[in-house]
This record gives structure tokens, sequence and C-alpha cells, in this order.
């Protein structure tokens, strides 16, 4: 069993299916497992050990029945802005600390009418709100390569869990880079596919254009598995699109021979130190050798991305968060009068960072501001949308780094700005909505470290681009093997 804790998502259902091993069995041998090494991750904020048991026995009917399930037993990280009927959902932060969820996501429902058994509720960034996991009101997650260093935000509970085997696939959210970044920072693919392609319905809303469901997982196959899960229509979202989802996962293409790769012009790596652009000048040439065009081309736009983004995701906070005020659900605490109880409950429910945003986009909206800021940032977001879309017409896919460094110690990007800095490479393509993915790239040790670090390659590709996305990724995955380098101090064999 323990082959198949540490095995793929396709690796566990194809086991399952084939009755060679029962989800209950799958289930049991996870938990105890998430027993045994969550004290030294702290990924999960909520553990979910008797309905895990209950969805188990679930499938295990279902398979008896003669039902081949794509996810079937497969134990899975839900990160805790996305709601699971009956059970408390957080957003990792003291304003929703005791709220419990009256319904499901509809991309967590897809995951469990597919096979898969949500383990638990896994740590992020209050509301999403960062790069670092750090930001939570309520745990500390430890990055499982290296504890005294970060998992990445926002989605770093779910990348902790899947690093640390206390998971097989990761759900996380992506707002600027909150898939990309953790999995970078853990070893994992990390995919967010085109804005609108999984349903936001039941996902707790931080910015609204820009927050995209997608997974964490230890391999392309497995990436590919659960977006093909995830994606298409939902009514309940205004914001899905009525498209056909391309089946991804069966088969992955074999080579890049003919593919065009952008390498941005704009990005330059000299600025990530002689280290970290050897390592992605590597990269760049391991996907020349896999046949591969490398072809210069320009996004002269892309460095506007961060103050772009750090007024159109606030404002959209802003508008979002006041929904929280002590009034319907949430925490509340009394005042004198309604505006008191408002302000006080807000003061003591919000951190710091939440606080921080909710002012900045407040400000940004407000009369006399709203044309200065906001309305000049949304004409910036078009015009970074339009460079991406003709530097496609010279390339299929643009590949450029997913941080700009390994995974930091906690409080070393004590300053926001620095924190915010986390996120140029990864803003520029929410904000144009285009389907990005991290995969591992190789390894550095960080300066007073003396621990190898792993690294990730950001591929891109134009709206809808998801079989090729994925195409591309699973070659040089396969390629190269870099995940499989280094084992996690925490949780065993890679």
């Amino acid at each position: 069993m323990s082959d198949l804790l540490r095995g793929t998502a396709v690796q566990v259902a194809a086991a399952v299916n084939a009755r060679q091993a029962s989800a209950l069995e799958v289930t049991e041998a996870m938990l105890a497992h998430v027993e045994g090494v969550e004290p030294g991750v702290g990924a999960y904020l909520t553990r979910l050990d008797e309905s895990a048991r209950s969805h188990a026995a679930r499938v295990d009917r279902r398979v008896r029945s003669g039902e081949s399930l794509p996810l079937a037993g497969v134990p899975v990280a839900v990160k805790d802005n996305m709601c699971l009927d009956g059970t408390r959902t957080t957003a990792a932060s003291k304003i929703l600390a005791g709220w419990v969820s009256p319904y499901t996501a509809t991309a967590v429902q897809r995951i469990i009418d597919a096979g898969g058994i949500p383990i638990g509720k896994s740590n992020l960034d209050e509301f999403a709100m960062g790069s670092s996991c750090e930001n939570s009101a309520l745990g500390i997650t430890h990055n499982p390569y290296d504890p005294t260093r970060v998992p990445g935000g926002s989605s770093g509970g779910s990348a902790a869990a899947v690093a640390a085997h206390e998971a097989t696939i990761g759900l996380g959210s992506d707002t600027g880079g909150s898939i990309r970044e953790p999995a970078a920072f853990c070893n994992l693919v990390g995919f967010k596919p085109t804005y609108g392609r999984i349903s936001r319905y039941g996902l707790i809303a931080f910015a609204s254009s820009l927050d995209q469901i997608g997974p964490l997982t230890r391999t392309v196959a497995d990436a590919a598995l659960a977006y093909e899960v995830m994606a298409g229509y939902d009514p309940m979202d205004s914001t899905s699109v009525q498209r056909d989802v391309e089946t991804t996962g069966k088969p992955l293409p074999g080579d890049l021979t003919g593919v065009r790769v952008g390498i941005v012009r704009e990005f330059d790596l000299a600025k990530l130190g002689a280290e970290a652009a050897s390592l992605y000048q590597r990269a760049y040439g391991d996907l020349q050798k896999l046949g591969a065009d490398l072809v210069e081309v320009a996004l002269p736009t892309a460095e506007y991305g961060l103050a772009t983004y750090y007024l159109i995701a606030p404002a959209e906070c802003s508008s979002n968060l006041s929904r929280f005020d002590g009034i319907r659900y949430g925490l509340r605490v009394e005042g004198d009068d309604v505006t008191q109880t408002y302000e006080q409950t807000r003061a003591a429910g919000f951190g710091p960072e939440v606080k921080r945003r909710i002012l900045i986009g407040t400000h940004a909206l407000s009369s006399g501001y709203y044309d200065a800021y906001y309305v000049r940032a949304q004409k910036a977001r078009t015009l970074i949308a339009r460079d991406f879309a003709k530097a496609f017409e010279a390339c299929d896919l643009i590949a450029c780094p997913a941080a700009s460094t390994p995974a930091f110690e906690f409080h070393a990007k004590s300053d926001p700005y620095s924190m915010y800095l986390m996120d140029y490479y990864t803003i520029p393509m929410s904000l144009a909505g285009l389907p990005a993915l991290s995969v591992p790239c190789g390894w550095i040790t960080p300066a007073g470290g003396t621990v190898p670090m792993p690294m990730g390659l950001q591929l891109t590709g134009p709206l809808f681009a998801e079989r090729a996305l994925l195409g591309a990724a699973h070659v040089y995955e396969q390629a190269t093997r870099h995940a499989g380098a280094h084992a996690p101090q925490i949780g065993g064999a890679r």
C-alpha cells in the first residue's frame, strides 16, 4: 500500500478500478500517513477522516457495481477557500474560523463524483492573498523539502500535502500565481487553466476576474487527469465558458518537434543571479534538444503587470470582502451600533495583508481616483493581453521562470513589496487569462542553506491551448526527470 501512497493518481485509480486495492484501504493508509507526518508539515486546517472513509466506501460500492471512475480512491487535499458541504471552510481567516459550508463547490463535487476522496481542507494565505502561506491566521505550513522554508502561496497547504505524500492531488486556486509558485517551491506540477475553464462556483472570491481553480500534482499526467475531471461549463458560474473540453490525458504527445517556444526578450535572466539564470538557460536548451524551435518574442507591457495586478486585484477584493460584516455569517463582534459592529468585526477578523489590500482597493475605486487608477489598470490589462496575442503569432508556447528564487526562509520577505515581486513572472499570464503551468526544472542550494531546493519552469499557451501546454510539459518532464533528483525531508521518497 505504501507504493500507492507514493504513486500517481493514474496508478491509484487503475488499482482501485481493477480491484487490486480498495478505496477504503488506500484511504486508511493515507490517513495513517497523515497522522504520522502532519505535525511536521501543517498542511491541513481541517482533517476529514470520517468523511473520507464514507466517500471511500461509496467509491468501493460503485466499483463493485461495474463503474470505472477516473479518480477512483485518489486522496485529495482541498484548499480551504473551496466549499465542501458540512465541513468547516475558513479561507484561513479568523472571520470565517467557525463557518460550516452548506454546499459544495462545483470543482470539488466533480472530483468527488469521479471517485476522489477529500482527505482534508488545506492551509492557505488568508483569502488567498499571499505568496508564502505565511499570511494564514489559523496555522503554519512548512515546506516538506526544508521545514525552515515556506511552501509558497497562496495554495501552500495543498502543495505541501502533495509533496509530503499526504494527498495525491491538491486543489488550489490561482489569482496571480498561487498554484504555479507553490508548485515550483514544492517540486510539483501546478496548472492554472484558461480563465473560465473550471467553475468558480463555491470558491470564496478574492478577485473574481482573475481567480481560477487548478490542480497541484506530482506528474503532468495527473494534472491532465484532474483538469479533465474538473473542467467544463457550469451554469452556476456566470464566467464559465461554454466550450467543449479537449481530452488532455490520453495520449500526451511524445516529442516537441516543430513546436515553437517563445523566450521573452524582456525577462532578463541575469537579474535572477548566475545560478538561477544558468538553470533556466539549461531548461530552454533542453526544450530545444527535444525538438522545439526557440524564438524570441516581445512582451513590452509585461513589466507593468505587477502594478496593474495590485490595482485590479485589491479593487475586486475590496468589493468581494465587503460581505464579511458580522451580520449574516462568520465572526461577529458586537458594537454599540451597526457601524461599530462592522468596524470591530472586520478589525478583529481580517489579518494585516487582507486589510492592506482592502485599503488599496477601496482607495483605487474611490471618487476622484477611479479613473486615474482602476480604469487605467484595466486599460493596461488589455494591452498586456494584446501583447500575448501578438507573441503567439510567432510561437506556440512561451517558456519563462515560474519564480525568481527557490523557497525562502520564514519571515525572509517582511516588507510587502519584496513579497509582491515573487509574482513578477506569473501575474502577466493571469491578467491575460491564459493557461499556464509550472513543471520541475532543477535544483538550487540557496545562499546560506544546505538543502537543495526545487525550481519550476513556467510554460504558457494561448487561450484554450490546454492540451498542447500539458503535452509539452509532459515531454519535458519525462525527458528530464528533475523531480526525482531529491526526496523531501518529510513524507518519504519522491
